[in-house]
C-alpha cells in the first residue's frame, strides 16, 4: 500500500495496487496546472485510489478536453487527474508520501516543453502522447 496526502496534510489518500506507467509531462496545460517545466504522474487503477481524509476539501477543475484534475481547496496542492470513461487516475508523484523506488520512464508532449527548460536525462521522449 501507498499513502500520500496534499501540502497542509487535510487530504490524504492512499493506493491499494500497484503504480502503473510513470511519466514526466510537459504539455501546456499540466504546465499551467502545476507551475512548472512539466508534471510528474503516476497512473493507478481507480479502483485501487482511495481518498481517507478531506475529502471534502477537494476541488475540481473540469477542462473542455473533459480531463478533471482535483485538488486540495485549502493548500491548492494538485492531487490527481483522470477522464471520464477511462478507469484510471493519475496521480501527482510529489504527493506521495511513501517512498516510490521506479519513477517516472519517459518525458511525454515534449514538443511543447518550456522554452528555458532541457531535458538532459536518457529517458525515453514523444513529442505527443505514447503510443497506447
Amino acid at each position: 500500500m501507498l499513502t500520500g496526502s496534499c501540502l497542509c496534510g487535510a487530504v490524504r489518500y492512499e493506493i491499494h495496487g500497484e503504480l502503473g506507467p510513470a511519466f514526466f509531462c510537459h504539455c501546456i496545460r499540466c504546465r499551467k496546472a502545476s507551475g512548472t517545466a512539466f508534471a510528474s504522474n503516476a497512473v493507478v487503477a481507480e479502483a485501487d485510489f482511495t481518498v481517507t481524509a478531506g475529502e471534502e476539501l477537494l476541488r475540481t477543475y473540469t477542462a473542455d478536453t473533459g480531463l478533471s484534475r482535483r485538488f486540495c481547496g485549502q493548500c491548492g496542492s494538485p492531487l490527481t487527474s483522470s477522464r471520464p470513461g477511462l478507469p484510471q487516475v493519475r496521480v501527482r508523484l510529489g504527493t506521495l508520501d511513501t517512498p516510490v523506488v521506479r519513477g517516472p520512464q519517459a518525458h511525454i508532449f515534449t514538443a511543447y516543453k518550456a522554452d528555458w527548460f532541457d531535458i538532459l536525462d536518457d529517458r525515453v521522449q514523444y513529442p505527443e502522447r505514447p503510443p497506447a
